[in-house]
């Protein structure tokens, strides 16, 4: 597991992100046990304050869940999954859009580059919309 922390945000605020785009990515999924706050600490070295932090914001977004003295898991709530892959969607399409208008770059020309850089990656129309009915 490895996180490049940056001084822009708050670390905690880093490890939410982390676990949002694992999330998302499918590597951690529904109902799947995640590391304990000490382990984590320990992976990362950091303050395991930061990471309790974390996982408490984590817990109140109702991403992650702990029950009891059981080790915390990733929520199985399909609207909660789905709103973070829209989350992360939308900020990267945010950025996007506002760099290539702040260079005046017209949409048509933006959309024909984004279409042919996906054309590169070897990404499929069918991968797409079987990926994205995932969550």
């Amino acid at each position: 597991m490895t996180v490049n922390f940056n001084n822009r945000e708050p670390v905690y605020v880093q490890i939410i992100r982390y676990f949002k785009e694992q999330i998302a990515k499918g590597v951690f999924e529904p109902g799947q046990e995640i590391p304990s706050r000490r382990e984590l600490a320990h992976w990362l070295k950091v303050n395991p304050n930061t990471v309790q932090r974390a996982y408490k914001e984590m817990e109140n977004q109702g991403l992650i869940f702990t029950e009891g003295n059981l080790p915390s898991r990733v929520t199985r709530d399909e609207k909660i999954l789905r709103s973070v892959r829209e989350e992360l969607i939308m900020e990267a399409v945010h950025a996007f859009v506002s760099t290539v208008q702040s260079i005046n770059v017209p949409v048509e020309e933006a959309v024909a580059l984004v279409r042919e850089f996906y054309g590169k990656t070897g990404e499929k129309e069918g991968d797409r919309n079987d990926r994205s009915e995932k969550y």
